[in-house]
């Protein structure tokens, strides 16, 4: 699969003021479906959080309705596993976050957007530390 170029949108910044950098490719993610949580008017579920994902928040979210384990195929969504990256909505975030259930943040690659819903401190405590190479 050939990954997405980061300066597709220069102009969509994350949440530290910096070019947005992709959450997913594999899966595949965000509201356009090109691995970046970059978002417009048109999604109203705010996908702006990129997030790592945690068995505690798939069961979590699955017990709010929204099950993000099974396939479904026909929209050639794999379902998540353990340690999948994901762009979840901001106000979804927001509620794991206020039930002691959020997942941790990809902090360069979470749109700037987020932060109408989620204050940059609260991110920033939930900041996933990525391994270095």
């Amino acid at each position: 699969m050939e990954i997405p170029k980061a300066n597709q949108d220069e102009k969509t910044l994350n949440v530290l003021g910096e070019p947005i950098k992709i959450c997913s490719c594999e899966p595949i993610t965000g509201w356009y479906r090109d691995g970046f949580c970059k978002t417009d008017s048109s999604d109203l579920g705010q996908h702006t959080v990129c997030c790592v994902m945690t068995e505690s928040f798939l069961t979590y979210s699955r017990a709010q309705g929204n099950d993000l384990t099974t396939p479904i195929p026909e929209f050639n969504f794999p379902g998540l596993k353990v340690g999948d990256h994901w762009c979840l909505c901001a106000p979804r975030w927001k509620q794991a976050y206020e039930d002691g259930m959020a997942p941790l943040v990809k902090l360069h690659s979470t749109e700037v957007g987020a932060l109408g819903i989620i204050g940059l401190e609260i991110l920033i405590k939930y900041a996933y530390k990525e391994a270095k190479k």
